[in-house]
Protein backbone atom coordinates (compact mmCIF):
# COMPACT_ATOMS: atom_id res chain seq x y z
CA UNK A 1 0.00 0.00 0.00
CA UNK A 2 1.41 3.38 -0.94
CA UNK A 3 1.66 6.11 1.51
CA UNK A 4 -1.37 8.01 2.99
CA UNK A 5 -2.14 9.93 6.09
CA UNK A 6 -5.18 9.50 8.14
CA UNK A 7 -6.30 11.48 11.22
CA UNK A 8 -7.41 9.26 14.32
CA UNK A 9 -9.13 10.30 18.09
CA UNK A 10 -8.38 8.41 20.64
CA UNK A 11 -10.70 9.43 22.98
CA UNK A 12 -8.35 12.11 24.65
CA UNK A 13 -5.85 13.09 21.40
CA UNK A 14 -6.37 13.41 18.19
CA UNK A 15 -3.38 11.51 16.15
CA UNK A 16 -1.81 11.98 12.70
CA UNK A 17 -0.92 8.74 11.25
CA UNK A 18 1.46 9.00 8.10
CA UNK A 19 1.59 5.54 7.16
CA UNK A 20 4.38 4.29 4.58
CA UNK A 21 4.31 2.29 1.62
CA UNK A 22 5.85 -0.82 3.81
CA UNK A 23 3.32 -0.62 6.55
CA UNK A 24 5.48 1.88 8.89
CA UNK A 25 3.46 4.74 11.31
CA UNK A 26 5.13 7.81 11.88
CA UNK A 27 2.57 9.02 14.54
CA UNK A 28 2.09 13.13 15.73
CA UNK A 29 -0.11 13.65 19.04
CA UNK A 30 -2.14 16.49 18.87
CA UNK A 31 -5.02 18.44 21.81
CA UNK A 32 -4.26 16.21 24.53
CA UNK A 33 -6.76 15.97 27.13
CA UNK A 34 -9.24 17.34 24.91
CA UNK A 35 -11.55 14.63 24.82
CA UNK A 36 -11.63 14.28 21.06
CA UNK A 37 -14.13 11.84 19.95
CA UNK A 38 -15.23 12.18 16.09
CA UNK A 39 -12.72 13.85 13.08
CA UNK A 40 -13.17 14.96 9.62
CA UNK A 41 -10.20 15.58 7.38
CA UNK A 42 -11.30 18.05 4.35
CA UNK A 43 -11.46 15.85 0.72
CA UNK A 44 -10.40 18.67 -1.52
CA UNK A 45 -7.70 19.97 1.27
CA UNK A 46 -5.17 17.79 2.95
CA UNK A 47 -4.79 20.50 5.69
CA UNK A 48 -7.96 21.39 6.73
CA UNK A 49 -9.65 18.85 9.50
CA UNK A 50 -12.33 19.44 12.43
CA UNK A 51 -12.47 17.49 15.14
CA UNK A 52 -15.47 16.59 17.41
CA UNK A 53 -14.34 16.34 21.45
CA UNK A 54 -16.41 15.28 24.82
CA UNK A 55 -17.24 18.45 26.30
CA UNK A 56 -14.80 20.74 24.60
CA UNK A 57 -17.04 21.58 21.55
CA UNK A 58 -15.16 21.75 17.90
CA UNK A 59 -11.67 22.16 17.33
CA UNK A 60 -10.14 22.71 14.01
CA UNK A 61 -6.92 22.82 12.38
CA UNK A 62 -5.93 24.42 8.66
CA UNK A 63 -2.28 23.41 8.52
CA UNK A 64 -2.27 19.87 8.86
CA UNK A 65 -2.56 19.61 12.83
CA UNK A 66 0.62 21.80 13.23
CA UNK A 67 -1.64 24.30 15.37
CA UNK A 68 -5.58 23.80 16.50
CA UNK A 69 -8.42 26.46 17.34
CA UNK A 70 -11.96 26.08 18.97
CA UNK A 71 -14.23 26.79 16.27
CA UNK A 72 -17.50 26.02 17.73
CA UNK A 73 -18.22 28.84 20.03
CA UNK A 74 -21.66 29.72 18.94
CA UNK A 75 -22.69 25.82 18.76
CA UNK A 76 -24.91 25.56 22.43
CA UNK A 77 -23.55 21.62 22.88
CA UNK A 78 -20.51 21.31 23.85
CA UNK A 79 -20.28 17.57 23.58
CA UNK A 80 -19.97 17.20 19.36
CA UNK A 81 -20.57 13.49 18.91
CA UNK A 82 -19.94 13.78 14.60
CA UNK A 83 -18.39 15.67 12.24
CA UNK A 84 -18.47 15.46 8.42
CA UNK A 85 -16.90 17.29 5.73
CA UNK A 86 -19.11 17.88 2.70
CA UNK A 87 -17.96 16.35 -0.50
CA UNK A 88 -20.40 18.20 -2.36
CA UNK A 89 -21.55 21.46 -0.72
CA UNK A 90 -19.07 23.64 -1.46
CA UNK A 91 -19.91 27.46 -1.28
CA UNK A 92 -17.59 29.98 -2.11
CA UNK A 93 -15.45 27.01 -3.20
CA UNK A 94 -14.79 25.55 0.47
CA UNK A 95 -16.45 22.75 2.11
CA UNK A 96 -19.32 23.29 4.29
CA UNK A 97 -18.83 21.45 7.72
CA UNK A 98 -21.39 19.28 9.58
CA UNK A 99 -21.34 18.89 13.30
CA UNK A 100 -24.04 16.76 15.46
CA UNK A 101 -24.22 17.44 19.07
CA UNK A 102 -25.58 15.33 22.42
CA UNK A 103 -28.03 15.91 23.14
CA UNK A 104 -29.02 15.36 19.37
CA UNK A 105 -28.88 18.62 17.25
CA UNK A 106 -27.26 19.41 13.79
CA UNK A 107 -25.29 22.62 12.70
CA UNK A 108 -23.36 23.84 9.47
CA UNK A 109 -20.60 25.96 8.87
CA UNK A 110 -19.33 27.67 5.83
CA UNK A 111 -16.86 30.13 6.70
CA UNK A 112 -14.66 27.63 9.16
CA UNK A 113 -16.31 27.69 12.25
CA UNK A 114 -17.21 31.60 12.87
CA UNK A 115 -20.58 30.81 12.76
CA UNK A 116 -23.21 27.52 12.99
CA UNK A 117 -25.94 27.29 11.27
CA UNK A 118 -28.37 25.30 13.78
CA UNK A 119 -31.14 22.96 12.33
CA UNK A 120 -34.30 22.85 15.04
CA UNK A 121 -36.73 20.89 13.01
CA UNK A 122 -34.34 17.53 13.34
CA UNK A 123 -35.69 17.49 16.93
CA UNK A 124 -39.28 18.37 16.26
CA UNK A 125 -39.83 14.74 14.56
CA UNK A 126 -42.48 12.11 15.93
CA UNK A 127 -39.97 10.13 16.79
CA UNK A 128 -37.86 12.14 18.64
CA UNK A 129 -39.41 11.86 21.48
CA UNK A 130 -38.34 7.98 21.51
CA UNK A 131 -35.04 8.84 21.58
CA UNK A 132 -32.22 7.51 23.98
CA UNK A 133 -28.81 6.66 24.55
CA UNK A 134 -28.99 3.66 26.74
CA UNK A 135 -25.78 3.96 28.46
CA UNK A 136 -27.35 7.71 29.28
CA UNK A 137 -30.95 7.15 28.84
CA UNK A 138 -31.88 10.55 29.43
CA UNK A 139 -29.94 11.88 26.57
CA UNK A 140 -29.06 10.76 23.03
CA UNK A 141 -26.47 12.03 20.33
CA UNK A 142 -26.10 12.66 16.43
CA UNK A 143 -23.67 9.47 16.03
CA UNK A 144 -22.88 9.61 11.81
CA UNK A 145 -23.64 12.40 9.61
CA UNK A 146 -23.50 11.56 5.87
CA UNK A 147 -23.82 12.96 2.24
CA UNK A 148 -25.61 12.32 -1.22
CA UNK A 149 -22.74 12.11 -3.33
CA UNK A 150 -24.31 14.29 -6.08
CA UNK A 151 -26.83 16.04 -4.51
CA UNK A 152 -25.60 18.59 -2.05
CA UNK A 153 -28.82 19.11 0.05
CA UNK A 154 -29.48 15.45 1.04
CA UNK A 155 -27.77 14.86 4.18
CA UNK A 156 -28.42 11.60 6.42
CA UNK A 157 -28.15 11.65 10.50
CA UNK A 158 -27.87 8.82 12.58
CA UNK A 159 -29.60 9.20 15.78
CA UNK A 160 -28.43 7.06 18.90
CA UNK A 161 -30.27 5.74 19.72
CA UNK A 162 -33.06 6.96 17.27
CA UNK A 163 -32.49 5.80 13.32
CA UNK A 164 -31.74 7.40 10.29
CA UNK A 165 -32.92 10.90 9.53
CA UNK A 166 -33.15 12.63 5.81
CA UNK A 167 -33.36 16.14 4.66
CA UNK A 168 -33.09 16.92 1.27
CA UNK A 169 -33.06 20.23 1.39
CA UNK A 170 -29.45 20.82 3.45
CA UNK A 171 -31.06 20.02 6.83
CA UNK A 172 -33.62 22.55 6.76
CA UNK A 173 -36.14 19.81 6.98
CA UNK A 174 -36.41 16.81 7.99
CA UNK A 175 -37.77 12.91 7.09
CA UNK A 176 -38.50 10.69 10.16
CA UNK A 177 -37.03 7.03 10.26
CA UNK A 178 -38.56 4.49 7.72
CA UNK A 179 -39.41 0.74 8.47
CA UNK A 180 -36.51 -1.45 7.35
CA UNK A 181 -33.71 0.88 8.57
CA UNK A 182 -32.06 0.30 12.13
CA UNK A 183 -32.68 2.62 15.04
CA UNK A 184 -29.35 2.23 16.85
CA UNK A 185 -27.33 3.92 13.90
CA UNK A 186 -23.68 3.71 14.28
CA UNK A 187 -21.74 4.59 10.59
CA UNK A 188 -23.90 5.64 7.39
CA UNK A 189 -22.19 5.37 4.06
CA UNK A 190 -22.70 6.48 0.39
CA UNK A 191 -21.02 5.85 -2.75
CA UNK A 192 -20.40 8.26 -5.78
CA UNK A 193 -20.72 5.30 -8.07
CA UNK A 194 -24.30 4.26 -6.72
CA UNK A 195 -25.64 7.87 -5.60
CA UNK A 196 -28.67 6.84 -4.25
CA UNK A 197 -27.66 3.72 -2.30
CA UNK A 198 -27.08 4.03 1.11
CA UNK A 199 -25.64 1.90 3.92
CA UNK A 200 -26.00 1.54 7.43
CA UNK A 201 -24.15 -0.18 10.73
CA UNK A 202 -26.29 -0.14 13.52
CA UNK A 203 -26.11 -2.12 16.85
CA UNK A 204 -29.14 -4.52 15.18
CA UNK A 205 -27.65 -5.27 12.47
CA UNK A 206 -26.94 -3.88 8.81
CA UNK A 207 -29.54 -1.92 6.35
CA UNK A 208 -29.51 -1.12 3.16
CA UNK A 209 -31.30 1.60 1.06
CA UNK A 210 -31.54 1.36 -2.92
CA UNK A 211 -33.44 5.17 -3.33
CA UNK A 212 -31.34 7.70 -1.15
CA UNK A 213 -33.33 6.53 2.20
CA UNK A 214 -36.82 6.77 0.84
CA UNK A 215 -37.06 2.94 1.64
CA UNK A 216 -34.67 0.14 3.89
CA UNK A 217 -34.10 -3.12 4.03
CA UNK A 218 -32.23 -5.16 5.89
CA UNK A 219 -28.89 -6.75 4.72
CA UNK A 220 -27.46 -8.91 7.25
CA UNK A 221 -27.83 -12.40 6.04
CA UNK A 222 -24.61 -14.52 6.66
CA UNK A 223 -23.16 -12.83 9.55
CA UNK A 224 -23.49 -14.84 12.78
CA UNK A 225 -23.58 -11.35 14.99
CA UNK A 226 -25.68 -8.59 14.72
CA UNK A 227 -23.91 -6.16 16.76
CA UNK A 228 -21.98 -3.69 13.65
CA UNK A 229 -20.46 -0.96 15.17
CA UNK A 230 -17.65 0.00 11.81
CA UNK A 231 -18.64 0.24 7.84
CA UNK A 232 -17.23 0.62 4.84
CA UNK A 233 -17.08 0.92 1.04
CA UNK A 234 -14.50 -0.32 -1.33
CA UNK A 235 -13.40 2.71 -3.36
CA UNK A 236 -13.97 1.65 -6.37
CA UNK A 237 -17.14 -0.80 -6.01
CA UNK A 238 -20.55 0.04 -4.36
CA UNK A 239 -21.31 -4.01 -4.37
CA UNK A 240 -18.08 -4.46 -2.27
CA UNK A 241 -18.56 -3.50 0.95
CA UNK A 242 -17.00 -3.99 5.18
CA UNK A 243 -18.67 -4.17 8.43
CA UNK A 244 -17.70 -5.08 12.01
CA UNK A 245 -19.22 -6.71 14.12
CA UNK A 246 -19.87 -8.35 17.42
CA UNK A 247 -22.60 -9.92 19.95
CA UNK A 248 -23.14 -6.91 21.78
CA UNK A 249 -22.24 -3.41 23.38
CA UNK A 250 -20.58 -4.92 25.96
CA UNK A 251 -17.82 -6.99 23.97
CA UNK A 252 -17.40 -3.93 21.70
CA UNK A 253 -16.98 -1.69 24.27
CA UNK A 254 -14.96 -2.88 27.02
CA UNK A 255 -11.11 -3.19 26.45
CA UNK A 256 -10.08 -6.94 27.77
CA UNK A 257 -9.37 -8.25 25.03
CA UNK A 258 -12.55 -9.94 24.26
CA UNK A 259 -14.15 -8.39 21.83
CA UNK A 260 -15.36 -11.43 19.92
CA UNK A 261 -15.62 -9.08 16.58
CA UNK A 262 -15.22 -10.41 12.93
CA UNK A 263 -14.51 -8.50 9.96
CA UNK A 264 -17.26 -9.27 7.17
CA UNK A 265 -16.97 -8.28 3.57
CA UNK A 266 -19.91 -8.43 1.14
CA UNK A 267 -19.83 -9.20 -2.33
CA UNK A 268 -23.18 -7.83 -4.71
CA UNK A 269 -25.81 -10.44 -3.65
CA UNK A 270 -23.68 -12.76 -1.74
CA UNK A 271 -23.95 -13.21 2.01
CA UNK A 272 -21.90 -11.56 4.28
CA UNK A 273 -18.26 -13.65 4.71
CA UNK A 274 -16.63 -13.51 7.80
CA UNK A 275 -12.80 -12.46 7.02
CA UNK A 276 -8.99 -13.55 8.88
CA UNK A 277 -7.62 -16.47 10.11
CA UNK A 278 -4.04 -17.91 10.55
CA UNK A 279 -2.76 -17.28 7.18
CA UNK A 280 -4.31 -14.20 6.29
CA UNK A 281 -2.61 -12.09 9.17
CA UNK A 282 -5.81 -11.18 10.65
CA UNK A 283 -7.09 -12.36 13.99
CA UNK A 284 -10.47 -14.28 13.56
CA UNK A 285 -12.17 -13.20 15.99
CA UNK A 286 -10.47 -10.42 16.62
CA UNK A 287 -9.58 -9.44 20.50
CA UNK A 288 -9.86 -5.88 19.79
CA UNK A 289 -12.94 -4.45 18.13
CA UNK A 290 -12.30 -2.56 14.82
CA UNK A 291 -13.76 0.80 15.60
CA UNK A 292 -13.13 2.43 12.42
CA UNK A 293 -12.88 1.51 9.10
CA UNK A 294 -11.33 3.18 5.70
CA UNK A 295 -11.45 2.21 2.12
CA UNK A 296 -8.68 4.57 1.12
CA UNK A 297 -9.02 7.24 -2.06
CA UNK A 298 -7.95 5.78 -5.27
CA UNK A 299 -6.93 2.14 -4.11
CA UNK A 300 -9.47 -0.37 -5.34
CA UNK A 301 -9.82 -3.79 -2.77
CA UNK A 302 -7.71 -1.84 -0.24
CA UNK A 303 -9.13 -1.27 3.32
CA UNK A 304 -7.60 -0.30 6.84
CA UNK A 305 -9.44 -1.32 10.07
CA UNK A 306 -8.04 0.54 13.24
CA UNK A 307 -8.62 -1.43 16.50
CA UNK A 308 -9.80 -0.31 19.96
CA UNK A 309 -6.57 -0.78 20.95
CA UNK A 310 -4.93 1.39 18.39
CA UNK A 311 -3.55 -1.02 16.08
CA UNK A 312 -4.04 -0.67 12.31
CA UNK A 313 -4.88 -3.50 9.91
CA UNK A 314 -4.37 -2.96 5.80
CA UNK A 315 -5.48 -4.81 3.45
CA UNK A 316 -4.81 -4.48 -0.22
CA UNK A 317 -6.58 -7.49 -1.55
CA UNK A 318 -9.97 -7.34 -0.25
CA UNK A 319 -9.03 -8.92 2.77
CA UNK A 320 -7.30 -12.00 1.57
CA UNK A 321 -4.64 -10.85 3.70
CA UNK A 322 -3.51 -8.06 6.06
CA UNK A 323 -0.35 -6.73 7.43
CA UNK A 324 -0.45 -5.40 10.75
CA UNK A 325 0.55 -1.65 11.76
CA UNK A 326 1.77 -0.57 14.95
CA UNK A 327 0.92 3.18 15.99
CA UNK A 328 2.10 3.65 19.08
CA UNK A 329 -1.67 4.66 20.24
CA UNK A 330 -3.08 2.83 23.21
CA UNK A 331 -6.57 3.41 22.09
CA UNK A 332 -8.40 4.37 18.95
CA UNK A 333 -11.64 5.73 18.24
CA UNK A 334 -12.39 6.95 14.52
CA UNK A 335 -10.36 7.60 11.89
CA UNK A 336 -10.48 9.84 8.65
CA UNK A 337 -8.41 10.21 5.33
CA UNK A 338 -6.31 12.92 4.33
CA UNK A 339 -6.44 13.56 1.01
CA UNK A 340 -2.50 13.34 -1.02
CA UNK A 341 -1.17 16.53 -1.36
Amino acid sequence: MHSLRLFATTGDTVARLDIDHDGSVTTASFLEGSGAQCIAADPHDPNRVFVGTFDNGVMRTLDGGETWAPTGASIPNARVLSIAVSPVDRPGGRSAVYAGTEPSALFRTADDGLSWEAFPTLGELPSASTWSFPPRPWTHHVRWIAFHPADAGTVYAGIELGGVMVSRDGGGTWEDRKPGSQHDAHVIATHPAAPARVYEAAGGGVARSDDAGGTWRPADDGMDRHYVWGLAVDVADPDLWYVSATYGANYAHHRDGDARAVLYRRRGQSPWEALGGPRSGLPQPQPFMPYALVAPRGRANALIAGMQNGTLFLTADAGATWQMAETGLTSLRALSEAPRT
